[in-house]
């Protein structure tokens, strides 16, 4: 590799999970520099999601796009990454302005980076500027050095797949060996052609014998990397993991590492089976409560389900000898892979590949195009990872254009070939124009909403409907929020759900607000009022999370037995216990989970003024699509006629007759949805301590320290003031 720029540098202790110390890069001026933190920064930005978030505040404008030189991005863990003797600490976020959305977005992801970045002193990871040619950047904590490295080619060829280009660049740096000691983040060809780019986290599997893979899913992270010039990051560092993160007190985060696990190995084999069948598992029970997302969400149940089911993963491909997992000493181990596995389509025909997934979100990313194939969620799987490409919204954007084609929108002339339900052979062609930029892919690639602009063009342009009555009806099913694309539950008859996807800050996605399963599986918030306080606690103690380092899926995916016994079950508090002693034995503080629960309220806010600046922070980013909150149409009405009118005359109540037609049965309900969402919308506005247009109000930034005198003039231009 040939090397553009090198520095040495002395690396930092870490003490109590923190180096204090943040990696910047500038590729336009390709300058390495190193920033200290200073010792209040962290106490009141907790963590990668909070050092993401400060830095977009500040060093960004209301004019920043993905591909503005000024644009950062930014790769954080926090203090409890890194703990072998805690469950779950490999996480890490990665956060910048998305492709998709124009404003914040931070995609969580696990592996080794963020373990190895911090072994080799940076708690976080920053680059702005666009590099003039493809760069590679190496974080060598063996050699105490950090280099900018012309990209190189490999075998002539201008772009291997995300995948292949990390093993051979890592086989070259590391004179043609994969070790545990090395992890890199890289992305694929896919990503500078769709604004939906993912980063892959890889890292050696020894037990494997291969690099395995992770993702940075949403929002488009890996467009802005390819964008900026920047192919992969390598960090290395030898140092022993275990104790690694220095807690202020290595006895208490034993004890809480301890119990957890103690938790996890009893429970887990009597709950979701995680350990055994990873996230797969979802989708029967999505299924069996109509809730799995079929044909762009207009059903959520199908006959040909159980092909998909964990079972027939399991049993055909995982392997059932090798743990799995993506961090050391987390014993719920989800994340599954597959050996040896045949690619029967694509440019890699004949090939055999080990696959890591699928996860839930991509087998219902595959069931939203009408496709029940397990091979082919696989290969589905691979090429999407290996292009670069989020599995959620490639398959709902094709889902939406295939409903297109389905009610006339769009015709052959238009696509270039068939795009009905369930044809395998035109969802892979499409999946693989999205990854070239060819054809049809080039729109399926902008995602929902620009390739409903594209769609209301063509269609008002041959035929008498206006662009504007068009986009109406497209807006009806085209299944995305603030420009990020729904992720995979259908949530039309959950309120819980629909606000969880209305009020996520980033968009639909149920990273914020995961409340299909309480609500509508185990019924544990049935009444209004505790759905909108759900709205409001949930958020706050799921993105927490994502600031300190940790897998949410331990604490939400196995419940611990003495939650039954607490007011609110579904919390899961006995856990989280758990969780608030290992924060307090890592950093020195004992926080009470309300304490938590506060960090991230401060987050949470900054996050909404990051919104608000960028012009997507008001009450009519938040409204979600008809789809969302019922049946859009008659069909899908029909599909479940006997539920709905018996949800119908529980909601009319006894002095009100049922509407005589099917028709206006239909209508009626998708009055009373549309009604209860905007109720929703105001409660929970009240209690996060916002105005009637979803803006907070000036006492509530005060109360976290936030209402500065940027913070007051971008308030006034709502119309806010102290």
């Amino acid at each position: 590799m040939q090397i553009l720029d090198s520095i040495r540098y002395e690396a930092a202790p870490v003490k109590g999970g923190y180096t204090d110390r943040i990696l910047q890069l500038d590729l336009s001026s390709l300058t390495i520099s190193i920033l200290k933190v200073e010792p209040n920064f962290k106490d009141k930005y907790v963590g990668g999601r909070g050092y993401a978030m400060k830095m977009i505040w500040e060093r960004t404008t209301k004019e920043t796009r993905y591909d503005s030189p000024e644009n950062i991005l930014v790769m954080a863990g926090g203090p409890l990454c890194n703990e072998p003797r805690f469950p779950g600490t490999g996480k890490f976020v990665v956060g910048t302005i998305s492709p998709l959305t124009d404003t914040f977005i931070d995609s969580n992801i696990g592996g080794h980076f963020a373990p190895l970045l911090k072994m080799c002193g940076f708690d976080a990871l920053a680059v702005q500027g666009i590099a003039d040619k493809e760069v590679v950047v190496i974080v060598d904590g063996d050699e105490s050095t950090i280099s900018i490295a012309q990209a190189p080619a490999y075998g002539g060829e201008t772009d291997l797949g995300g995948l292949n280009y990390g093993e051979a660049l890592l086989k070259e740096f590391n004179d043609g060996n994969l070790a545990d000691n090395l992890a890199a983040v890289t992305t694929g060809s896919g990503a500078i052609h769709a604004r939906f780019g993912i980063i892959n986290s890889l890292f050696y599997d020894r037990r494997r014998g291969r690099l395995r893979s992770k993702q940075a899913g949403r929002g488009g992270t890996g467009t802005v990397m390819r964008v900026k010039g920047l192919k992969a990051v390598i960090v290395r560092s030898s140092q022993p993991r275990v104790k690694a993160n220095n807690p202020v007190d290595k006895k208490g985060v034993q004890q809480a590492g301890a119990a957890l696990k103690t938790v996890i190995s009893q429970q887990d084999s009597k709950q979701l089976h995680l350990s055994a069948w990873g996230t797969p598992v979802l989708a029967e029970y999505m299924n069996k409560f109509h809730l799995l997302p079929v044909n762009n969400y207009q059903y959520g149940q199908h006959q040909d389900a159980p092909a998909v089911f964990a079972d027939v993963f399991l049993d055909r491909y995982f392997n059932k000898e090798v743990p799995d997992g993506c961090y050391l000493g987390c014993n719920l181990a989800c994340a599954k892979g597959a050996e040896d596995v045949e690619l029967t389509r694509g440019p890699q025909a004949g090939s055999r590949v080990g696959i890591d997934g699928p996860e839930y979100e991509t087998v219902a990313a595959v069931t939203s195009q009408g496709i029940f194939d397990p091979q082919y969620i696989m290969e589905y799987n691979w090429y999407c990872d290996d292009y670069g490409l989020d599995t959620i919204s490639m398959g709902v954007t094709a889902s939406f254009l295939m409903e297109c084609f389905q009610r006339g929108f769009l015709s052959i002339e238009d696509t270039g070939y068939d795009l009905t339900w369930g044809n395998i052979e035109s969802a892979d062609r499409l999946l693989h124009e999205t990854g070239r930029g060819e054809g049809l892919g080039k729109t399926c690639g902008q995602g929902v909403n620009r390739a409903k602009r594209w769609v209301a063009e063509r269609y008002a342009a041959k035929t008498a409907v206006s662009k504007e009555e068009t986009m109406a009806e497209l807006d009806k099913f085209g299944m995305e929020v603030k420009g990020l694309e729904f992720s995979m539950y259908l949530c039309k008859e959950s309120l819980a759900q629909q606000g969880g996807y209305g009020f996520s800050l980033k968009g639909p996605q149920h990273d914020e607000a995961w409340l299909i399963f309480i609500d509508l599986v185990h019924n544990e918030i049935p009444t209004f009022e505790m759905k909108a306080n759900a709205l409001k606690w949930f958020p706050l103690i799921r993105t927490w999370f994502n600031a300190v380092g940790l897998c949410k899926l331990p604490w939400i995916d196995v419940r611990h037995p003495d939650a039954a016994n607490t007011d609110n079950p579904s919390q899961n508090q006995p856990t989280l216990e758990y969780y608030a002693q290992y924060y307090g034995a890592t950093v020195g503080k004992n926080k009470t989970v309300q304490d938590i629960l506060n960090d991230s309220e401060r987050l949470h806010l900054l996050q909404k003024m990051i919104n608000l600046r960028q012009g997507k922070g008001t009450r009519i980013f938040d409204q979600i699509p008809l789809r969302a909150m019922g049946p859009a149409y008659f069909n899908e009405y029909q599909s479940r006629s006997e539920y709905y009118d018996d949800w119908l005359r529980q909601h009319l109540g006894e002095n009100n007759s049922l509407p005589a037609s099917p028709e206006d049965r239909h209508q009626t309900l998708v009055e009373l949805r549309q009604e209860a969402y905007q109720k929703l919308c105001d409660v929970v506005y009240e209690a996060k301590g916002y105005n009637s247009d979803a803006v907070p109000l000036p006492e509530t930034l005060e109360k976290f320290d936030l209402l500065d005198e940027k913070a007051e003039a971008l308030l006034k231009q709502y119309g806010l003031q102290r």
